[in-house]
């Protein structure tokens, strides 16, 4: 029997769109790191007998129904939701949750505050979180948490029903990961990828001394704005304009055609698995790196980055306790993955022993549906990786000119028929009154 499988995820592994429409239609989600683990927890699910189907993220009250009609579980992984900023969307998940008849999985979901877990800043959702808490234990077992923060926040608001099970996204290749160190010091010349989060402003002179440093340093972007700037580049709101994070196309790392961006997490993974070393604020960022096989550090500055990191033995470093002339080879030398690489098939195995308490099944162990679902990866074009405008192939900007025009066209063409459709409105509200007056008489 089929188990029909409704997923959070903004698409499907194999759905591929262009630059331009991931920019226009928002496919990564605000952040590509979503991606990640979206599409870890698809392959982690799809087993022979299951049919999983993506949101797009969309949440729709009246949907209620087709959920329950259509659907035997709903599976949500989740990133840092449990977030101030997130508090409204979480309401209006809630709210459809409280209307399902289905059992409800949550796989993962963080909670972000400061480093050490600051309880006050939380204050302000818990009466939210709560109630999310409950919709979801009314129709699951457990809540499937990353990290003991988000574990430790939950039973203060009185949850004891709650499973440390990490990210699906470390999960990518079932029990099987190893990161080792392909040499013995990381030299100037060598292959360094960076993740940056913009808001992180004790980053800049980081990104300044790696940059003069190592020549063949790589920023790996991950959040929609930049995306946008490499596909058109500046904003109206930021022509001119200058900072010591790349997030304008003033930087020397866009000038220099220094800056990669992927849509997907199969070229993502495909690329760093030609470096020596990633480091930086992102966590997916990261994790990406660890599951392609290239050693990572992570700077943990918040604790939704923190708590992941620990859970999975990931080398880190607390972002304020990093200095601002900290070099990318003595992180190198410093990180250990004996922990990471030895606990991973415990951490793999709470997370089946999660999924089998909630009756979804697991491609890993359903003869060779994870090999499927890879060999339909490597059988799958996906785009390559996004570059700065202005260092893009005359080719590839003709096709994003194309691309705007037609566009442009299609947006014309919808104007117009709105425009008709007010038209013989009006006219029919302005012709049927007299009519239907003279008909009366």
């Amino acid at each position: 029997m089929h188990q029909r499988i409704l997923m959070r995820a903004k698409k499907g592994p194999f759905d591929v769109y262009s630059p331009e429409e991931a920019f226009e239609h928002n496919w990564i989600g605000e952040n590509n790191g979503n991606l990640v683990f979206s599409h870890a927890a698809h392959k982690l699910l799809r087993t022979a007998t299951a049919d999983i189907t993506s949101t797009e993220f969309k949440i729709d009250l009246r949907d209620a129904d087709k959920i329950n009609e259509r659907y035997d579980v709903y599976v949500i992984p989740l990133a840092n939701a449990f977030r101030r900023s997130y508090a409204h969307r979480i309401v209006t998940m809630t709210k459809l949750i409280e209307r399902l008849k289905i059992p409800v999985v949550v796989l993962g979901v963080g909670v972000q505050t400061d480093v050490k877990g600051d309880r006050e800043y939380l204050r302000p959702i818990d009466d939210v979180v709560s109630r999310f808490v409950r919709a979801v234990l009314d129709r699951s077992h457990t809540i499937g948490v990353r990290g003991e923060i988000t574990e430790s926040y939950l039973r203060t608001l009185g949850f004891s029903a709650v499973d440390v099970i990490g990210c699906p996204s470390m999960f990518l290749h079932g029990d099987s990961l190893r990161v080792e160190k392909r040499k013995d010091t990381l030299e100037p010349h060598d292959r360094v990828a960076l993740t940056i989060s913009p808001y992180v402003k004790s980053m800049a002179k980081i990104v300044t001394a790696h940059h003069a440093r190592y020549p063949n340093l790589r920023y790996l972007p991950q959040d929609l704005k930049t995306l946008g700037t490499l596909l058109y580049g500046d904003a109206p709101e930021d022509r001119g304009k200058t900072s010591a994070i790349p997030i304008h196309t003033s930087h020397p790392l866009f000038v220099e055609d220094k800056v990669r961006m992927f849509l997907d997490p199969w070229t993502w993974m495909d690329y760093l698995a030609g470096f020596d070393f990633a480091f930086g604020t992102r966590i997916h960022g990261t994790i990406t790196a660890l599951i392609a096989g290239t050693p990572g550090y992570l700077f943990a500055h918040d604790s939704r980055t923190l708590e992941l990191a620990r859970y999975f033995d990931i080398p880190h470093r607390i972002m304020k306790d990093v200095p601002a002339d900290v070099d990318a080879a003595d992180l190198y030398a410093e990180a250990d993955y004996t922990a990471l690489n030895n606990g991973h098939k415990a951490r793999f195995e709470t997370m089946l022993a999660f999924l089998a308490k909630h009756d979804l099944g697991h491609a890993f162990a359903d003869g060779d549906s994870a090999t499927r679902f890879d060999e339909q990866v490597h059988a799958t074009t996906f785009p390559p990786a996004v570059r700065p405008a202005a260092a893009s192939g005359a080719d590839v900007l003709l096709e994003r000119v194309r691309w705007l025009r037609d566009r442009n066209q299609d947006l014309r063409t919808e104007v117009e028929t709105l425009e008709q459709q007010r038209l013989r409105a009006r006219v029919k509200r302005a012709v049927g009154g007299p009519v239907r007056r003279i008909l009366n008489r």
